[in-house]
């Protein structure tokens, strides 16, 4: 469930969910996802999305989402992706840049978590430890007593996001999806069988410690583009985007870094997503 700022409660994407509980809940489609993750699978869709050939997919979607296409800089699409990884007009999406101010990255349903030694995150359907999702125990253990933030973008929103504060980053780390065993024993631990391809950065920032910002892509394309490498960064500076598929944007911090806004708690207390917006403010610096 869903809610806004103003604690209004929204349903979204129903007939999504309902296709992705058959995916992830029986038996045949479990055995389904074996496929449809594959790599050969993801290469061939992806092909398509970048081709002419997916650009009548683009006004049924547009319809169906209820996307209004007026926040959006005007232009030809000559793809589907090319019409997924649309820009935003000058002001639609204002940053508020005040220093102690910490922003949502992206548009997206938001919830967050402290981090605590035995903390599982559900995260695209698969469930991580900080271990498992970051790969790195000596990284892991710097942010047990923190906040994980994990912002779920669905196929209708902006899928372009942003730097949450200026500062140094470092080069980007991609980690490889993979599937996993059907022995009946992981199944016990792991509902699904495989994990997201993904990629971080530790982000020495200015105002918020040291975070981890990392990109989740998703089933079958959800191709991950960031922009830069290693060096400095401004807050609200674009980052990067996805292409077609919902993604997640995870965000880790330290101890006594940062103090997340109380209604985004609550919601989350109350198995509520909430609704944010690219710059909009989340939290507070310490």
């Amino acid at each position: 469930m869903i809610k806004t700022r103003k604690g209004e409660v929204i349903v979204t994407n129903e007939k999504q969910n309902q296709l992705l509980g058959k995916l992830y809940g029986t038996a045949g489609g479990r055995m389904a996802l074996k496929v449809l993750t594959r790599p050969f699978i993801s290469k061939m869709a992806g092909a398509f999305m970048d081709s002419p050939l997916s650009v009548p997919l683009i006004k049924p979607f547009i319809r169906k989402s209820g996307i209004d296409m007026s926040e959006y800089e005007k232009k030809r699409y000559w793809s589907y992706n090319a019409f997924f990884t649309r820009k935003i007009k000058p002001g639609m999406r204002p940053v508020d840049m005040s220093p102690d101010a910490l922003i949502s990255p992206c548009d997206s349903k938001l919830t967050i978590y402290r981090i605590d030694k035995k903390s599982i995150f559900r995260i695209k359907g698969s469930r991580y430890s900080l271990r498992d999702l970051l790969k790195n125990d000596f990284l892991a253990r710097r942010y047990e007593g923190g906040w994980c933030m994990i912002f779920r973008l669905e196929v209708n929103d902006y899928h372009r996001y942003c730097y949450i504060d200026g500062g140094i980053k470092t080069e980007n780390t991609r980690i490889k999806g993979k599937l996993h065993t059907v022995n009946p024993i992981a199944l016990k631990r792991y509902n699904i069988y495989k994990r997201n391809s993904r990629e971080y950065t530790l982000i020495h920032t200015y105002h918020f410690g040291d975070v981890v910002q990392m990109e989740v892509g998703a089933m079958l394309v959800g191709r991950i583009f960031n922009l830069h490498g290693s060096g400095g960064i401004c807050k609200g500076v674009e980052k990067g985007m996805f292409e077609f598929g919902g993604s997640t944007i995870v965000l880790l911090f330290e101890k006594d870094r940062v103090m997340p806004d109380k209604d985004i708690l609550k919601n989350t207390a109350e198995n509520y997503e909430t609704v944010v917006k690219y710059g909009e403010k989340i939290g507070t610096a310490i």
